[in-house]
């Protein structure tokens, strides 16, 4: 149980909702930030803003997958007004608050450092990463169907990476019948595509590999996918990038030659918010026990 800890809530998605759903389970007293339009009410949460909001009283601060923009905005779907995390609010925090995102940028990183918070990056422990593979799964199958006039089965599909993500799309799109062919840089990972019975080859050779691609999938967060590679594409093939923004393709130049080009990086929140939130929901909460037993030894 989580009885008596306070934890701020600041902005996110449908996602938010089943952590909100949760932490209330646990008894935590919660504070909703960027939350106005949520009609639902949930004991023991309340909706503040976000200057009004006691930081000194927090244990921990959640933010969206996302974090922060780069100019330090929280995203949220639940409010209209522009909510910004600034330094000065995170210093008023104990020091024992953990701050908990999906991943992190360089103002993000900054409030860090600056404040020495713990802050906890969800989509680098591997359980997360893993379950939220998922519905990224799901949901690029339904881009695929949406966006192309063949069927995945006999298509030839490139998949870019060999993280958790690339892995579970690349095993998904082979069982489904495409031919799949995989772009990696480690050696274990070419290792690993070829035990899968898929096609290996090194990224420095993407350019050359791509002449037949009906679908391209991106899942590494640099520009991989540039203009000399999009210009080795085929008209009329697919890209889906599932990297953080801003992706790892070359938007402009695809759109200038004619190549249809989606940007997909929270698809898990779109296609199956439930699920995707009660994977964060169950994370979160055994990382918020440790903090209230931290907490309570340090009082």
């Amino acid at each position: 149980m989580l009885t008596d800890m306070q934890i701020a809530i600041i902005g996110g998605d449908a996602r938010q909702l089943e952590v909100v759903r949760k932490l209330t389970e646990l008894d935590a007293k919660l504070s909703l930030v960027g939350f106005e339009q949520l009609d639902h009410a949930f004991t023991g949460a309340s909706k503040e803003k976000i200057e009004d909001l006691d930081f000194s009283q927090l244990d921990a601060i959640i933010l969206p997958v996302a974090g922060t923009t780069a100019d330090g905005h929280v995203d949220t779907i639940f409010s209209n007004e522009k909510i910004k995390l600034l330094e000065e609010m995170v210093e008023k925090t104990p020091q024992h608050c953990t701050i908990f995102s999906g991943i992190t940028n360089p103002y993000l990183q900054n409030i860090i450092d600056n404040t020495k918070r713990r802050h906890v990056l969800l989509f680098s422990r591997d359980d997360v990463a893993i379950y939220n593979s998922i519905p990224t799964v799901e949901g690029t199958i339904m881009m695929a169907i949406q966006h192309t006039d063949i069927t995945i089965h006999g298509s030839n599909v490139t998949v870019l990476g060999l993280g958790r993500v690339g892995m579970s799309v690349a095993r998904t799109f082979h069982l489904l019948g495409a031919k799949v062919k995989v772009g990696a840089r480690k050696p274990e990972h070419i290792a690993r595509v070829t035990e899968m019975g898929l096609t290996p080859f090194h990224l420095d050779d993407l350019a050359n590999m791509v002449s037949d691609t009906d679908i391209l999938i991106n899942t590494i967060p640099h520009l991989v996918v540039t203009a000399k590679v999009i210009a080795k594409l085929p008209v009329n093939t697919l890209i889906i990038d599932l990297a953080s923004k801003p992706g790892g393709t070359d938007f402009r130049y695809a759109e200038k030659r004619g190549v249809k080009a989606l940007l997909a990086p929270s698809l898990p929140g779109i296609v199956a918010p439930k699920t995707a939130g009660a994977i964060l929901a169950n994370v979160l909460s055994q990382l918020l026990e440790e903090v209230y037993e931290n907490r309570k030894e340090q009082s």
